[in-house]
């Protein structure tokens, strides 16, 4: 890991040691520990976010591609499918057409092995 890097994940996690409910810090911490291979912390970080702000709607896109490095696909499929009702709702096209890509992408992956 990089001084740059271990730098900018101190810094996050002060503040969201001072500011816990704090989304955005929470998931530019998230990227980071992805970055470095922390993928378990990545994890719990995305999911926090998914369970307290479960209109974050950027955390649906991350978390599922995280799922699907640990070969949790179906939990992947699940979340990208509950993603693109968020980003409906919330009318951010680009958002619901980068989670529609995943999901056709997850889907053909599944099926692949079942096969």
């Amino acid at each position: 890991m990089g001084e740059d890097n271990k730098a900018k994940i101190k810094q996050l996690a002060r503040q969201i040691k001072n500011n816990p409910g704090d989304s955005f810090s929470k998931f530019a911490l998230a990227l980071e520990f992805r970055k470095e291979g922390e993928l378990k912390n990545a994890r719990i970080l995305f999911e926090d976010i998914l369970q307290s702000e479960p209109e974050y709607v950027g955390v649906y896109y991350h978390l599922g591609k995280l799922y699907e490095a640990t070969d949790r696909l179906m939990d992947a499929k699940k979340l990208y499918k509950s993603g693109i009702e968020v980003a409906d709702k919330q009318q951010k096209a680009r958002t619901k057409s980068e989670l529609e890509e995943a999901l056709a992408q997850v889907n053909v992956e599944i099926e692949e092995r079942s096969n």
